[in-house]
């Protein structure tokens, strides 16, 4: 069985060795990652495609056994048709909307988000970038009106490296943590993408 060591490696590097292994494995691969979001981050990409995981708690680390499933690759490509067949996603980049003066931005930010839940039609997922990520950490005035947007169903994902650059990650209060590579599958994967 091959091992991958991505032990001290900054997202997405995990996630995209995990993919290399695996489609050249074919069979099951052991991953080290250390302890966090590149931990998280493996498992829920390995399972997203359908793999078993196994995760052993190590000296300095995890180790974490992916065993293939008949039904991986069909889950790899059904979770990227059902992405495609209309997901409306919306990409926020900034804690601010608009351009102008800060303080005017943050209220038009704020004021958007809580008019989503009023609005018919619901995003399928937000994802949280940059400064955007700020929106949904302890403290934000926007956490509760994202807490019902995401028990009505929407998937709310924050940048890992944007979380630890603001140095909030263990401060995110709503959503899961997400790497780059699923950030691009989201992206590229959605029917409709809005930039706020």
């Amino acid at each position: 069985m091959k091992t991958i060591d991505c032990r001290g490696q900054a997202c997405p590097v995990p996630v995209i060795a995990t993919k290399k292994a695996l489609e050249e494995s074919g069979t099951g691969i052991r991953v080290l990652v250390d302890d966090g979001a590149p931990r998280e981050n493996v498992v829920r990409f390995v399972k997203n495609r359908g793999y078993l995981v196994n995760e052993t708690a190590e000296a300095d680390g995890w180790s974490l056994l992916v065993t293939g499933s008949t039904t991986a690759e069909e889950a790899a490509q059904s979770n990227v048709t059902a992405s495609a067949s209309g997901d409306r996603v919306l990409l926020v980049t900034s804690d601010r909307l608009g351009d102008g003066p800060e303080e005017l931005g943050y209220l038009l930010m704020k004021n958007f988000i809580f008019t989503l839940l009023e609005t018919p039609q619901q995003p399928d997922r937000i994802l949280f970038l940059n400064s955007g990520v700020l929106l949904a950490t302890e403290g934000a005035e926007t956490v509760e009106a994202l807490k019902q947007l995401e028990e009505r169903g929407v998937e709310l994902l924050a940048c890992g490296v944007c979380l630890d650059y603001f140095k909030k990650k263990d401060q995110l209060a709503v959503g899961q943590v997400t790497n780059m590579f699923s950030t691009a599958e989201h992206l590229l994967a959605a029917a409709l993408v809005i930039k706020l």
